[in-house]
């Protein structure tokens, strides 16, 4: 590993919306920031306000947009969009209600409790549903092209929960089912280092294991 290569990506969470206070599942739909989310994206922005940033990338919707112009302060840099950063789809789950949702696919949520972790990773809701598996290769890749393209820079990424717990599952920080008990807080960040093939967590701010 040759640190002067190394690129440095703090990957945030995007702060609390509309539907995670009523408790809706966003997947890939829209869903405005509430006061409170505004609040954590501003104690979030103070935190990283002494970093220097080469790039800002978010994902394309409208919650993580919003968030990185807020975490970015007065940088001069502009929030590039990218697709391949959306939160996974659960297809038709989403915009239910988390507690409808679970009802409905209880017998599913049995049955994958029952598999193994490697199991667990393909394992789909329904069609539309996106897999931690191919949630995860999405996301992996464009870290990677990301550390590859900015060595020795610094890079901020806004992302959503799901993939950052599925991340963290993949670096082998927690199994997964772990990870889903615990949550990832709203406007929560992780900081960690690449050199383009392999990931290496230097800190973790939001991680939720002991308050489920």
């Amino acid at each position: 590993m040759n640190r002067n290569t190394l690129c440095t990506i703090y990957i945030v969470r995007h702060a609390e919306t509309e539907w995670n206070a009523i408790g809706r599942i966003q997947g890939q739909m829209e869903s405005s920031l509430t006061e409170k989310g505004l609040g954590q994206a501003r104690q979030t922005a103070e935190k990283l306000r002494d970093i220097t940033f080469d790039a800002v990338f978010s994902s394309d919707l409208l919650r993580t947009k919003r968030t990185a112009e807020i975490v970015k302060l007065d940088r001069e840099l502009e929030v590039v969009t990218k697709e391949v950063l959306r939160e996974r789809t659960y297809g038709r789950g989403d915009g239910k209600m988390i507690e409808e949702w679970r009802k409905e696919t209880r017998h599913l949520l049995e049955q994958y409790q029952k598999l193994s972790e490697k199991k667990k990773w393909r394992f789909k809701f329904d069609e539309g549903y996106e897999s931690d598996e191919e949630l995860i290769s999405r996301f992996i890749t464009f870290l990677r092209e990301t550390a590859i393209a900015y060595p020795n820079k610094t890079i901020l990424i806004v992302t959503h929960g799901g993939v950052i717990m599925t991340f963290l599952a993949h670096i082998g920080f927690a199994k997964l089912s772990e990870l889903k008990a615990a949550g990832f807080k709203n406007a929560g960040y992780l900081k960690i280092q690449s050199d383009g093939v392999d990931f290496f967590l230097k800190e973790i701010e939001g991680y939720q294991k002991n308050n489920k």
